[in-house]
């Protein structure tokens, strides 16, 4: 690592910018998704967990869709961190930094099982969307326009992942808790 110092930018302040934002405004909004982009990098990392670690009969299904959702979410981070480098600001970019400024916690190191694994994944995401829709509010009140657009396409996203997760977390499913009786043959299900 270079020792070397010739930095360009100060973490945490916010210079002007060509998109004709006033400063004060590109500061709260810059402020804001930088939230966002804590938020999502520690999303990110659950959702990542839970993809390394699902088991059982539904394995691959909910393996692939964790994915789907953890790549998506890491793509709407790059896009945050692009917006508000654009708006004049520095995106937070370090781990320490990131987990300071999420609203959100992680859960802890230990291995669950999936219902529990996406429980906790769908109260953080329902906490995240709380949050966007206070940012969407917040951007559109301060004359930015894009910015909303940008939170309310990532918002519908998102909703949607929950609206998915919630349906694996539904009683009604085709996997028996045992497959078969200890003679080998099936259960009888009438």
């Amino acid at each position: 690592m270079s020792t070397q110092k010739d930095i360009k930018q100060e973490a945490g302040t916010v210079e002007g910018n060509s998109l004709r934002l006033e400063p004060e405004k590109a500061e709260q909004i810059v402020d804001a998704l930088n939230t966002d982009l804590a938020d999502a990098y520690v999303l990110y990392h659950q959702l990542h967990k839970h993809h390394w670690n699902v088991e059982g009969a539904e394995f691959l299904d909910i393996h692939v869709f964790l994915q789907e959702v953890y790549e998506d979410v890491e793509e709407a981070a790059d896009e945050i961190a692009e917006r508000l480098q654009a708006l004049g600001g520095v995106p937070h970019a370090s781990m320490p930094t990131l987990a300071e400024h999420a609203t959100v916690e992680a859960e802890d190191e230990d291995v669950y099982d999936i219902r529990t694994s996406l429980a906790n994944d769908l109260e953080m995401m329902g906490d995240i969307i709380e949050s966007y829709r206070e940012h969407i509010e917040l951007t559109q009140g301060l004359g930015d326009y894009a910015t909303a657009q940008m939170l309310r396409e990532q918002l519908e996203d998102l909703e949607e992942y929950a609206h998915h997760v919630e349906h694996y977390l539904e009683d009604d499913t085709l996997v028996l808790e045992s497959a078969t009786h200890s003679s080998g043959e099936a259960p009888d299900v009438s």
